[in-house]
């Protein structure tokens, strides 16, 4: 009966979850949207100007506003926009006269690994450090990991990624300082992200365990004399995971955000590097595209990781109201 009761419930959470999807995918669209048609002056002279070398003619300037319905409502302009998100057509780009999808999956397994890389290195070092902190507090290694949340927070990401060049691959020529050949050039990029959220995770990871650790059924579990090794795994890490997990996927977004930097500093192809050039090119059609596909993906990570959260905590969906 209990199972039983437990399937609407997370179907509730589930609809409630996906609902607020739809409306934040939808406001997206309209914050995407937005982007060319909140420039001051003509964005066909702005697109031609940046994205193709030489005199604009006016015909240029027409057939390019033709092809992109410029001369229509803005409500159609929209419909049409929304439409072909929907459709996954997001449209061509002025510089490159390739359709936007097919250069953002062109570049996104380079970003996806750097982003999964990043991932990786802050659940490792964050994870580690906020347990031995929760364990030894007061110890230097506490001390530490006050020390990596400020600089984690502090420091900028492009002159993190310039120091770990400096040390890794000029004074201790491990890796190499830049490019995308083999999974040693993946190592330094990856590690300037992952520090960038290690700090954070640290200090969640330690304040929670730090939580767990007084409660009633970890006190049962040593009254019991259960070995150390059970009591911590078993019983306080399972249950302190939970609100690490939850950040991980606000992490993501930091992840997307930080390749944007990471890519040019590492001299990366992915889609960072494509949104940067997309800019300067003044492409508004690759812009709007990357932006809108980033949004995606940060949305759609972070709804898996709250069913995830959900899955294992079953507080958590009983609380949304049916």
């Amino acid at each position: 009966m209990r199972k039983a009761a437990a399937h609407p419930m997370f179907a509730n959470y589930l609809a409630g979850r996906i609902a607020q999807l739809g409306i934040v995918l939808l406001l997206v669209s309209v914050a995407v949207f937005s982007i060319m048609h909140a420039l001051p002056g003509d964005p066909v002279q702005l697109m031609l100007s940046g994205a193709e070398s030489g005199s604009v003619t006016p015909e240029r300037q027409e057939q390019l506003r033709e092809e992109m319905g410029l001369n229509d409502p803005l409500y159609v302009q929209y419909g049409r926009f929304l439409r072909g998100a929907v459709t996954a057509d997001l449209g061509t780009s002025v510089r490159l006269r390739a359709p936007v999808l097919d250069l953002i999956l062109d570049r996104l397994g380079s970003t996806l690994a750097l982003s999964l890389g990043g991932i990786l290195f802050a659940v490792i070092i964050g994870v580690t450090t906020g347990v031995m902190a929760a364990l030894k507090q007061g110890s230097w290694i506490d001390g530490f990991s006050r020390v990596l949340a400020y600089a984690g927070v502090s420091l900028p990401l492009f002159w993190l990624g310039l120091l770990l060049i400096l040390v890794f691959a000029f004074w201790l020529p491990w890796f190499p300082p830049a490019g995308s050949e083999g999974l040693r050039s993946l190592v330094l990029p990856s590690l300037s992200l992952g520090l960038l959220s290690a700090g954070v995770i640290a200090r969640l990871t330690r304040a929670s365990l730090l939580e767990v650790l007084v409660e009633d059924y970890v006190r049962a579990a040593w009254a019991k004399g259960l070995p150390k090794r059970i009591v911590y795994l078993r019983h306080a890490l399972r249950n302190a995971f939970l609100p690490v997990l939850t950040i991980l996927g606000l992490q993501f977004g930091a992840m997307l955000a930080g390749a944007v930097v990471t890519e040019t500093v590492f001299s990366r192809p992915g889609l960072g590097r494509l949104v940067v050039s997309a800019i300067l090119w003044k492409d508004y059609p690759l812009v709007q595209g990357i932006v809108l596909f980033m949004a995606t993906a940060y949305v759609l990570v972070n709804l898996l990781v709250d069913l995830l959260a959900a899955w294992l905590d079953p507080r958590i969906r009983d609380a949304t109201p049916a």
